[in-house]
């Protein structure tokens, strides 16, 4: 098992530094381990580890790029995962737009656009689902190999949201799965 208790100090502590009128402790807190099994029964697969660990240790949404992650279940946010997941699954079922089992919503970038994790990846592999160009063969990008990497380019200001202020266009690769997780 992965020790994450160092990458959590670094996300916790860029949480403060975005917010720091904001303290810590008025944060959505961390979801128990009942509100998380909960969730996982809801979805129909266990979390990424360490997406389980932040909900857990840290807090259930309300900081990260951006519009910040969601809530998992339940909490302050405007959107749950579990709850986008699941509307998603349905109203995309038997259609082009199905969408892939397993690759849980965390966060919106707005314009319909989604952070994914794919917890079915053993790495959690971090997709962008960009429904805009309106072809379902072109809106899954692979946004990051795995959480534990996305998570450090929201920690180190790395992130291709990041680059986008300075001008830069995210180079990112198109998720090859796409077709056989969305039948699955």
């Amino acid at each position: 098992m992965t020790d994450y208790g160092p990458l959590l100090v670094r996300i916790a502590a860029r949480a403060a530094e975005d917010e720091p009128m904001l303290p810590l402790a008025s944060r959505p807190g961390p979801l128990g381990a009942a509100e998380l099994d909960l969730a996982e029964r809801r979805l129909g697969f266990p979390l990424h580890p360490l997406l389980r660990a932040v909900y857990r240790t840290f807090a259930n949404g309300g900081f990260g790029p951006d519009y910040q992650l969601f809530s998992l279940i339940g909490g302050p946010t405007a959107e749950q995962s579990v709850d986008v997941y699941l509307a998603n699954r349905s109203a995309g079922a038997g259609t082009h737009w199905a969408w892939p089992e397993g690759v849980l919503p965390v966060l919106s970038w707005g314009c319909g656009m989604y952070a994914c994790v794919d917890c079915r990846s053993e790495q959690g592999t971090v997709l962008l689902f960009e429904p805009n160009p309106g072809d379902p063969d072109l809106a899954w990008y692979i946004d990051a190999p795995s959480l534990e990497m996305w998570f450090d380019g929201y920690v180190s200001r790395t992130g291709w949201w990041d680059k986008l202020e300075d001008g830069d266009e995210p180079d990112l690769q198109p998720w090859p799965d796409f077709k056989v997780r969305a039948s699955g």
